[in-house]
């Protein structure tokens, strides 16, 4: 089979296995008001009507409103787009897998995340062993869970303790132990993830899934706060073969902090990029009026497919590469 034929039945297997655990696929629209507010993701803009919308870099923002009035667990494979350069693992056009489970908490979309694998891996006719880029993963293998804190401490040789909030500090044991040298203008958080991208990540997954959970409080986004460990968030990303291939969340529910948390991050993207999005006022509404206790997560479709299929390129996964 051709990496790109197995995308049919790997979501086939994937839309079977959240139905029979009770969720429901749901469809939202690409255009929103807001395009999506990581500090580093860049939106594409469109003209409608006279007025600017945005193509969603995600679907979080009109599924959680749909959480809100539906009440229930849902799921939608969605084209997104985010403006960054391609390469072999990314394009601008991609489709994402993101679930909503209510009443939940971030152990069972790791528990999702192993079986997707298993069945994506078996519906592309493989065994549970994979090799990609170089590195092997047994998928049948149970997963390694690991906190940030000690994915530093082992991978970097950084107490990330010790340097909470401290830019110079970190910044110099970046230099001293893991041999990242930052720029001038980096802040904390681009320090974090230049650390996180050249010496921790290449070793995750492999041998067996690994979730990387734990997050300083500085990387929460729209995680909530974990109750038990002060100054981390709940928050998790799954590799395998060295690849991040989704990220998920214990789903912030205050509305005043998640404004507050937008508006930190607009006012840096500003100051980065020199340019802003308008908030998702429509969600911020919905989480008012009360969201249940919800996880989430978002799956690289693509990047799913490539490893259950070996294909080195994302372009060897989709039917047609954006001209």
């Amino acid at each position: 089979m051709r990496p790109v034929a197995a995308r049919v039945p790997i979501r086939r297997a994937l839309s079977d296995f959240l139905e029979r655990e009770g969720l429901v696929a749901v469809e939202t629209p690409a255009l929103q008001v807001s395009g999506g507010l990581e500090v580093h993701l860049a939106a594409m803009p469109a003209e409608v009507q006279g007025r600017r919308r945005y193509l969603h870099t995600s679907p979080e923002f009109a599924m959680k409103r749909l959480v809100v009035r539906e009440r229930r667990s849902i799921y939608q494979f969605a084209t997104v787009y985010r403006d960054e350069p391609p390469s072999s693992t990314h394009h601008p056009a991609f489709e994402m897998l993101e679930w909503y489970r209510v009443g939940h908490g971030l152990g069972r979309l790791i528990e999702d995340c192993v079986a997707m694998l298993r069945h994506a891996r078996h519906a592309a006719g493989g065994a549970m062993l994979i090799e990609w880029n170089g590195e092997r993963c047994d998928l049948a293998a149970d997963p390694e869970v690991i906190s940030c804190t000690d994915a530093f401490r082992r991978y970097a040789g950084i107490d990330l303790a010790a340097v909470a909030g401290d830019r110079d500090g970190l910044a110099r044991l970046a230099a001293e132990r893991a041999g990242v040298v930052s720029d001038a203008a980096d802040s904390w958080d681009d320090i974090f993830f230049r650390v996180l991208l050249n010496r921790i990540e290449p070793w995750l997954g492999v041998g067996a899934p690994t979730f990387l959970n734990g997050y300083p409080r500085e990387q929460a986004a729209l995680a909530r706060m974990d109750p038990d460990e002060p100054g981390t968030a709940e928050r998790v990303e799954l590799y395998v073969c060295g690849l991040e291939l989704a990220n998920g969340f214990g789903e912030l529910t205050d509305a005043v902090e998640q404004r507050a948390r937008f508006r930190h991050d607009q006012a840096e993207k500003q100051r980065l990029y020199g340019v802003a999005y308008p908030l998702p006022d429509s969600m911020l509404a919905a989480l008012d009026r009360g969201m249940p206790r919800t996880s989430g997560m978002a799956l690289g479709f693509d990047r799913l497919v490539m490893l259950a299929t070996g294909a080195k390129r994302i372009e060897d996964v989709l039917w047609l590469p954006m001209e």
